[in-house]
């Protein structure tokens, strides 16, 4: 849905605004442009007359309230903070069934600021992590267990309730227990929780008001990108739309902009192309010849193939995915084979070019080849991929409320990956995968443990919940990995310790016992843990 110029001007207007809020823009990260010494001879681009203004993540913040606490929370709360939650809570529980100063005041609830990344060229409904920590001056002493309730997020150093909404954040509390000397209870994440509540629109500023100038930058657009792609807002302000064929890849789609240009007759593009296959194939530089050679359309391909052969493995690599973004499929067997050996420092890049541009069975056919690879980066990028295309290689059903157990059988790899960031999810690689047993293990809080005798014929799972004396459990599970995660993460059913179906311990809990499975060797498996979130510090 296109963004009208009536909501904040989200197009050129929050650009340029963020730009000068944040000071981030084209002189941060420019748009990479052709030699000038070639461009001098083969005519203008839409760079040249103009800044396509390179889009950044976008900082955003806010303030929510997380329940669900056992006694760690506060009722410490600004009045400035305190009167736009009430009126939040209100909105959000109309007919007064909930007292707003109790839930803030209660010890199983904790105010907090929320902190998150929008990401560059977003589109809406698009997910990102949400940084969570206590508001300042407060005495909570942890988020273990608790839940955001749905908060809205604005513009970093904007934050107000006549501010508009750029997204919104709702979900469980992670709190990061792996590879630490010592956990920090006050400092979570909502992974995946953020959702973008808007399109991301392109901007192209002119160095020089000029209307004739900005109808022919929009008219070009069109024509080569498809109807529709841009229109001109003023003299100076050209907007434009991230095209369905390059939804996969939009940044190099605001590249290709810059690089477009202006005179699309098919009399200049033979001098073009060769003028640009040379740069390819000689400069050091070699991003904004290939970003060029797309600009210009299929009329490049006989030139790109030509290059599949040459003897330097940038140049074919940077070929083939020019040609395959073209959809010209005769580029999928360098990208192929670049991918697939073991030597090549390209390898990564040529998988990440077919599973973004090829049709959707080449694309499925690689990754699944790739979960064999010896390479972790290659088996997870092919994974994320196959994730994305929900291919019936990887298994998916929801634990809990709260992440994903994931399973593939199709590769020889034996191992769990646990994700940090994104949607929070545990991956089981070459399932089934089963435990030993004669196991003892304690997660690090020292909540969970998991237990097996020699010989015993099941495992057992015990849980301490802080919210209630004793324990819970012990509930029997298989070996299987999958059942033992099932038992962790599922929500007890019933009070009765002889019937429960699950512990409901937090993902965090399950990702640290997982940890120590494989520590412990009580399972024949690597364990993967995927990268934290980087949000601190967005805010000034």
């Amino acid at each position: 849905m296109r963004t009208s110029l009536g909501q904040l001007a989200f197009g050129a207007g929050l650009l340029l605004g963020l730009m000068a809020v944040t000071g981030c823009g084209p002189k941060d990260k420019p748009v990479a442009t052709i030699d000038p010494a070639i461009a001098r001879d083969l005519g203008a681009t839409i760079g040249s007359v103009a800044e396509v203004i390179r889009p950044e993540p976008l900082a955003v913040e806010g303030y929510g309230l997380v329940g669900g606490l056992a006694g760690t929370g506060s009722g410490a709360c600004p009045p400035d903070v305190r009167a736009y939650l009430k009126q939040y809570i209100m909105a959000q529980v109309p007919g007064g069934s909930v007292a707003p100063d109790n839930l803030i005041n209660s010890r199983t609830t904790a105010v907090v600021r929320l902190e998150g990344l929008v990401p560059a060229t977003c589109s809406r409904g698009d997910r990102f992590d949400v940084k969570v920590t206590p508001i300042a001056g407060a005495d909570t002493t942890s988020l273990h267990g608790g839940w955001l309730y749905k908060a809205d997020l604005k513009m970093a150093g904007m934050f107000g309730a006549s501010s508009r909404t750029l997204a919104v954040v709702e979900g469980p509390i992670f709190i990061n227990m792996i590879a630490v000397a010592e956990t920090d209870p006050t400092t979570g994440y909502v992974l995946g929780g953020g959702v973008s509540q808007f399109d991301y629109v392109g901007a192209i500023s002119l160095r020089r008001p000029d209307f004739a100038m900005a109808s022919t930058i929009r008219n070009r657009l069109n024509e080569r990108y498809g109807v529709d792609t841009a229109r001109a807002l003023s003299p100076r302000a050209v907007e434009f739309m991230i095209p369905p064929d390059y939804r996969g890849r939009r940044a190099r789609f605001v590249s290709m902009v810059a690089a477009t240009f202006l005179e699309g007759s098919s009399e200049g593009a033979p001098a073009r192309i060769q003028a640009l296959a040379g740069q390819l194939v000689e400069s050091q530089d070699k991003e904004a010849s290939e970003i060029a050679l797309e600009a210009i359309g299929r009329e490049s391909l006989p030139r790109l193939r030509s290059l599949l052969s040459t003897p330097d493995e940038e140049v074919r690599l940077r070929a083939a995915r020019c040609a395959l973004g073209l959809r010209d499929d005769m580029a999928l067997e360098t990208l192929r084979t670049i991918a697939q050996d073991e030597a090549s420092p390209y390898r990564l890049e040529a998988l990440h070019a077919v599973l973004v541009s090829s049709r959707r069975n080449d694309a499925v056919s690689l990754a699944r080849r790739m979960l064999r690879d010896k390479d972790v980066r290659m088996v997870l990028a092919a994974y994320e991929a196959l994730r994305r295309m929900e291919d019936v290689a990887v298994r998916r059903e929801l634990v809990g409320r709260s992440f994903h157990l994931e399973q593939i059988a199709q590769t020889d790899r034996k191992a769990i990956y646990v994700s940090r960031s994104g949607s929070p999810r545990v991956v089981v690689f070459g399932a089934p995968l089963d435990c030993h047993d004669n196991i003892f293990v304690e997660a690090a809080n020292e909540t969970v443990v998991v237990n097996s005798r020699a010989g015993q014929d099941h495992v057992s799972l015990t849980r301490k919940d802080p919210g209630r004396p004793g324990v819970i459990g012990p509930i029997r599970s298989g070996f299987s990995i999958g059942e033992i995660v099932r038992v962790l993460g599922s929500e007890r059913q019933r009070a009765d310790a002889e019937r429960l179906s699950g512990l409901g311990i937090p993902y965090a809990d399950v990702t640290a016992v997982l940890e120590q499975l494989c520590a412990k060797d009580a399972v024949t498996a690597e364990f993967w843990a995927g990268p934290l979130p980087k949000i601190g510090g967005i805010v000034k």
